[in-house]
């Protein structure tokens, strides 16, 4: 799958702030801060990386059904596709 470069930027943005938001929940984890406090972060990683995820799978999707030249993806697996980060 080849990806606009736009789209590489911005599901590389969106990891880079779940990496720093995992990165503030282990030391959060570590020093020993209210369970709520580090749920809220690690909720908030959580949904950086699924919104990473379905920019890709949406942009994969566009890619798999409308590739000139190239076979088509079937539904089958466009749908395991979809379903993998669901």
């Amino acid at each position: 799958m080849e990806l606009d470069e736009e789209v590489l930027e911005e599901v590389v943005k969106r990891l880079r702030r779940a990496e720093g938001q995992i990165g503030g929940v282990i030391r959060m984890i570590e020093e020993g801060r209210d369970c709520a406090e580090v749920l809220t972060q690690l909720a908030a990683a959580s949904r950086a990386i699924n919104r990473a995820g379905f920019k890709l799978v949406a942009t994969g999707l566009r890619d798999c059904v409308a590739r000139p030249g190239k076979a088509a993806a079937s539904e089958e697996q466009l749908e395991r596709l979809f379903l993998s980060l669901a």
